[in-house]
């Protein structure tokens, strides 16, 4: 059950000790703040003051970069197409293999918006994922009034994700050292063995969980979900850096 309560990314600090529900409250404010802005200064601001706290934290460089890769090519790739497929007013035109290829500034600005908006939000989100762990997030989301079905589905795919890893591992080990990936067809052939092991776990896993769940009374109340009472200092010390930055969002 340690993948179920276990941060393994962030040490501890003021931050990770903080309540999820502050943590989660002050996140959606910065996000709406962050989408909402028109300029590229504040997103640029929050994602760096974000990206400083997460390295502040312990979190490694390298899995920061594999957390922004994938949102950061989306950026890039907006501003390109934003750059040439849009706007009025060109910038610069370049002759390739015989066509014209212009780029707009009024294009460029507003992917470079978009671009700003896309790693404000995406870096607000990695440092309350670095700093929270996923039951203390779910809790705060079962505070919020989400749904308890996708609360209930969402912990036990948390919890039986890892246990599926496991089984990959058991069994690719096994196919790598019978040389089952050795070639291209084989290889293809092994991973569909790979898969289809998988889902028969999978559904195996649930139909057990199911029945051992039921037979000891479970009702759709997790005791993890419990809420503690707020504490006073937290509260005014979110509602101030709250206040702050809607004075820097307003400002800039």
């Amino acid at each position: 059950m340690h993948h179920f309560t276990r941060h393994s990314h962030a040490a501890d600090n003021p931050l990770t000790r903080l309540d999820a529900r502050v943590k989660l409250l002050c996140a959606l404010a910065l996000l709406v703040m962050v989408l909402s802005c028109k300029g590229v200064a504040f997103p640029l601001l929050v994602a760096g003051m974000c990206v400083a706290l997460c390295l502040g934290m312990g979190v490694r460089l390298k899995l920061l970069t594999v957390r922004f890769a994938e949102p950061l090519f989306i950026a890039v790739m907006v501003v390109i197409l934003k750059t040439f497929f849009s706007g009025k007013a060109p910038l610069f035109a370049v002759d390739l293999l015989g066509y014209e290829i212009i780029g707009y500034r009024d294009g460029l600005a507003e992917g470079c918006r978009i671009a700003s908006r896309i790693a404000g939000a995406v870096s607000v989100v990695a440092l309350l994922g670095f700093s929270t762990s996923f039951t203390d997030l779910m809790a705060a989301l079962a505070w919020l009034r989400v749904p308890r079905g996708f609360i209930e589905i969402a912990l036990f795919a948390w919890r039986y994700l890892f246990v599926l890893f496991d089984d990959a591992q058991v069994v690719y080990s096994a196919q790598k050292n019978r040389l089952g990936y050795v070639g291209y067809r084989r290889g293809l052939r092994s991973f569909g063995t790979l898969a289809g092991t998988l889902v028969i776990k999978a559904f195996d896993n649930s139909q057990t969980v199911t029945t051992a769940m039921v037979q000891r009374g479970y009702d759709g109340t997790m005791p993890m979900l419990k809420q503690k009472p707020f504490r006073a200092a937290e509260i005014i010390l979110s509602l101030l850096f709250v206040v702050g930055m809607g004075i820097v969002w307003r400002t800039i």
